[in-house]
């Protein structure tokens, strides 16, 4: 990302990923509440259309954290949790750490990258996020999608993150894993490319400007910016996503034709099912990420120059060691040299 950190405590690209993986860990527990109401509202309506007349279950965003906490408790606003975090670990390390490096290689180290580079930059991390995360993606959907009130027949399909990675692999085989991953690509390139990219050129204009330093108003700032860009265009694709991951096997010939049901069973408006969670939880995911993300791969460098300085002794006392241990014939008389004479003449 444009930055202004010096050369000397520039963060490495290990760095860059495990500040990613974890801020996007600190993001995920943040707004987990608010993803799990956006799961709910797309796949509302996915097994059979409202009847004329026939009110939803859940409306609007916080109307259904509300339903849910009523209804199965605020636990369940938590579902796939684990999931999310084994999910944020490779996928935004990945997907966000790896960017800079994917921008410069395209760039050619340029000093300053067009758009073209970040465009592909985003892109590439995106997709190989994607082969390396899908099957956490999968549980973690599945997770937030399953409701649990045994009262009226509805029952967990799976009981723990374990048996979700277990139960899926022997009922679906390793391809029920990686379920949808084409479609996640597809999804996680656009959603790389206009949220990094949005918030790279932001950030770059802003510091290029001199409104802001490269502080956190400024990350803020950009980081709203790239949430409301990425929910635009990535929210058809994500509900197609969220749906044919959630699908029994079968239900869905594959993304286009669950795309296709979803156009004929409930009309345009389908694909922007859940927009404004979606927002919510982009915008504040994007915020607490983006901060988070910048002040670990700023403070890791300092850590690490700290700790090493912290094992070489200081110069100072060094100096004052080395001329009271030094030998000089012109600073000691005779005596000093040979203590044991001045004892023997006693």
């Amino acid at each position: 990302m444009a930055g202004g950190e010096t050369s000397d405590l520039a963060p490495t690209t290990v760095v860059k990923i495990f500040s990613a993986g974890s801020a996007g860990c600190v993001a995920d527990l943040v707004s987990f509440p608010l993803d799990t109401a956006k799961v709910r509202l797309q796949v509302q309506g996915e097994s059979k259309a409202l009847l004329k007349g026939q009110k939803a279950k859940y409306r609007g965003v916080f109307g259904t954290i509300i339903t849910i906490v009523q209804n199965e408790g605020p636990r369940n606003l938590y579902n796939g949790l684990l999931a999310g975090l084994h999910r944020q670990m490779c996928f935004a390390s990945v997907r966000i750490g790896l960017y800079d490096t994917m921008k410069q290689l395209y760039a050619q180290e340029s000093e300053s990258p067009g758009l073209g580079a970040r465009l592909l930059a985003g892109s590439t991390t995106g997709a190989m996020a994607v082969v390396f995360a899908q099957p956490t993606d999968v549980v973690k959907v599945r997770f937030q999608a399953q409701i649990h009130q045994p009262e009226n027949g509805y029952v967990k399909r799976y009981s723990s993150t374990t048996d979700a990675y277990r139960t899926i692999a022997r009922d679906e085989g390793l391809r029920g894993l990686w379920k949808g991953c084409l479609l996640n690509i597809a999804r996680n390139a656009i959603v790389n490319c206009s949220e990094l990219v949005t918030y790279d050129i932001i950030k770059e204009e802003i510091l290029k400007s001199k409104l802001m330093t490269d502080n956190m108003p400024c990350h803020f700032t950009a980081a709203v910016a790239a949430g409301f860009c990425t929910t635009v265009v990535a929210s058809p694709v994500d509900v197609v996503k969220t749906r044919f991951m959630n699908s029994v096997p079968g239900q869905y010939g594959g993304a286009m034709k669950c795309a296709l049901t979803m156009l004929l069973k409930e009309g345009p408006s389908a694909f922007y099912k859940g927009f404004m969670p979606s927002f919510l939880r982009l915008g504040s995911w994007n915020i607490v990420m983006f901060v988070s993300y910048e002040q670990i791969q700023k403070a890791v460098p300092e850590l690490i120059l700290k700790t090493r300085t912290a094992d070489v002794p200081d110069r100072s006392s060094v100096n004052v060691l080395q001329s009271e241990w030094s030998f000089s014939p012109h600073q000691h008389t005779d005596s000093q040299k040979q203590p044991w004479k001045q004892d023997a003449l006693q």
